[in-house]
């Protein structure tokens, strides 16, 4: 629950050879450390860190500028509510209020049982479905006081389980590139000609 197990090493490595550069790969590796553990932990920084050749204050200044990463324990289900203006205006603060009654906790808390954290959240960019709320990154639009009492009832009973992964977990689907189809990229020290798709200007020869 620290640093990157030895299968997610391999896979680390994988990443890195994707990039010209190692230190390319770190915000993929955070994302691979969050999906291991639910959170990024020190220890998880600090192995980061070594694979790439950085120090760790690169790993925490890059990983604490994007909200998705956990710096602390966090609950099975992140649970964002939209606080922004078309939310608001229909409603969110509400929702809110009764998301705290119902999971028992305040904004930024984590239940006792670490089922579920709830927090605010800037604009999820479905203003025309609002009030909207996120499970893990999942969408949830027009979500009402009963409906939100639905969805905690069914993530507490595991019916959404297919759906809806534990935190941390971008996606189900691991990109693999095989070895015949690894074309790599060069450092971009070693390249002094323009991109291929940009066309070489041909002089008139008129």
């Amino acid at each position: 629950m620290s640093r990157l197990n030895d299968s997610n090493v391999l896979l680390a490595h994988e990443i890195i050879e994707r990039y010209p550069r190692k230190k390319s790969a770190l915000i993929p590796l955070l994302h691979l450390s969050q999906e291991q553990n639910g959170w990024v932990t020190p220890e998880a920084m600090r192995h980061l860190a070594e694979l790439l050749d950085i120090t760790p204050a690169e790993v925490i200044g890059t990983a604490t500028f994007y909200e998705m990463f956990k710096f602390e324990p966090v609950g099975k289900y992140v649970i964002n509510v939209c606080q922004t203006m078309s939310c608001a205006l229909l409603g969110s603060d509400g929702l809110m209020h009764h998301a705290e009654q119902k999971l028992g906790i305040k904004a930024g808390s984590t239940t006792e049982d670490g089922m579920f954290t709830l927090e605010p959240a800037e604009c999820q960019a479905a203003c025309t479905e609002a009030p909207t709320l996120q499970v893990n990154y999942r969408h949830r639009y027009r979500v009402t006081n009963d409906s939100f009492d639905q969805l905690v009832d069914d993530l507490r009973a595991g019916n959404l389980d297919g759906e809806i992964p534990p935190h941390g977990t971008l996606g189900r689907n691991r990109q693999h590139i095989p070895a015949e189809k690894f074309v790599g990229a060069p450092d971009p020290d070693d390249v002094s000609d323009g991109p291929v798709w940009i066309p070489v200007s041909v002089g008139d020869d008129s």
